[in-house]
């Protein structure tokens, strides 16, 4: 309605393009302006200066031919002081956008292997960046911002690259299960060997205490039975003790010891 009488209304972060008989002549910035028609003076759009975001989802193959679907977002917006280029040089932005970035994703990727292709992604989207800024600027647009957000390979393929982590995971978990018991292994060993030193040096005290007591009781007997030899000492110690050890064998109830006929001095001689 406004512009049946000659006005137009700019709203903020906008800019509109004025053509005087159909040839540009002027760039119209935010708010109220006077533009009559009768002399010529007329509105050939509006251009928004607002960042805006294009998603650009680009099919490509690796150079270990996996087939992949990288996803690049581009922010970009319209230069103010080159509104008019932005207007008129391009008919559809985003589809101008749209093919550069095809152009470079499909011309870096096929150099990549998969697993590089995810750690690059930085790289990748700064060389779009740098293509779209350089191509860009000449259509009075800035590229604000380039990412490549996502990067999907084929569905059997990221079935393949989940079963060797599966695979490489219990691989570890094997290995560490396995020194978990090496180590218990050796642990078990240490302390059996240290049990059996402990029980040598007991059996070792043991008999020498033995030994001792036998001194002891040999020069007392010796003492105290004037003629007696070490060798009536000693034999009435083992008298003693082969008594001591028929005793024990006949209290045991679960005794399974067989007697055999022989004579006492023959067990004295044999244990001498």
């Amino acid at each position: 309605m406004g512009q049946a009488f000659g006005c137009i209304q700019v709203d903020q972060s906008t800019v509109a393009i004025k053509e005087n008989f159909g040839k540009y002549d002027d760039v119209l910035g935010p708010g109220f302006h006077f533009m009559p028609w009768c002399f010529g003076s007329q509105l050939a759009g509006y251009l928004s200066l607002r960042v805006q975001q294009l998603d650009i989802t680009c099919e490509s193959k690796t150079k270990d031919n996996v087939f992949v679907t990288s996803v690049a977002s581009i922010q970009y917006r319209a230069l103010a002081d080159k509104a008019a280029d932005a207007f008129y040089k391009l008919s559809n932005t985003k589809e101008q956008i749209q093919a550069y970035v095809f152009d470079v994703i499909r011309a870096t990727v096929p150099t990549l292997e998969l697993d590089k292709v995810f750690e690059q992604k930085t790289e990748i989207a700064k060389t779009v960046g740098e293509r779209l800024e350089k191509v860009m600027s000449l259509y009075g647009y800035e590229i604000v911002q380039t990412l490549i957000v996502d990067v999907e390979p084929d569905d059997q393929v990221k079935s393949s690259m989940n079963e060797i982590n599966a695979a490489s995971r219990l691989r570890e978990a094997a290995f560490e299960r396995a020194e978990g018991e090496k180590i218990l292994q050796i642990k078990q060993a240490e302390g059996e060997a240290e049990s059996k030193y402990l029980a040598g040096l007991g059996i070792a005290r043991q008999r020498q205490a033995i030994v001792e007591g036998l001194k002891e009781s040999v020069i007392g007997f010796s003492t105290s039975v004037p003629g007696a030899s070490t060798k009536d000492v000693m034999d009435m110690i083992l008298i003693t003790q082969y008594f001591d050890t028929m005793k024990e064998i006949g209290v045991s109830s679960n005794s399974s010891a067989v007697f055999i006929p022989h004579e006492l001095e023959d067990v004295t001689s044999e244990q001498r």
